[in-house]
């Protein structure tokens, strides 16, 4: 990736055209100690994004995420903080893995993705994390 920051936090696509992204956007100009980021829902049947602040905390609990997926377990990250949060459920409705974003707080929508990501996904996942924290951490004070 060079010297490039690294914008794509996580990345879970399918062939049908269905994705949910978090893309780092930058530090926040209101807030030393967290990242400017989006959440992108894009399906052939819905499209939104929706503003939401990273902090290296929400970070480190997307690790723990990642170890309990990896794990077999479904996971709910940003479940208990304000703004939106995401659900990945293993085996979902439609028997196939599934991306819940939740805004309950905000607009009080749900969407539910159903996709079925490649089978490397999980360790793709990890060394995004790994990329994002190193660029962007150091230049967050606090």
């Amino acid at each position: 990736m060079g010297d490039s920051a690294p914008r794509e936090l996580i990345s879970l696509a399918d062939d049908e055209g269905n994705s949910v992204t978090v893309n780092v956007l930058g530090p926040s100009a209101s807030w030393s100690a967290g990242l400017n980021a989006e959440i992108v829902v894009k399906t052939p049947f819905v499209a939104g994004r929706i503003d939401l602040a990273l902090s290296v905390s929400k970070l480190e609990s997307w690790a723990n995420a990642l170890d309990r997926l990896d794990a077999g377990e479904d996971v709910a990250w940003m479940e208990m903080s304000r703004g939106p949060s995401i659900f990945i459920q293993l085996t979902g409705e439609r028997d196939c893995p599934e991306v819940v974003v939740e805004d309950e707080s905000g607009s009080m929508v749900t969407v539910r993705v159903p996709l079925v990501p490649p089978d490397d996904w999980i360790a793709d996942h990890r060394q995004r994390l790994h990329q994002v924290m190193n660029y962007w951490v150091p230049m967050l004070s606090g």
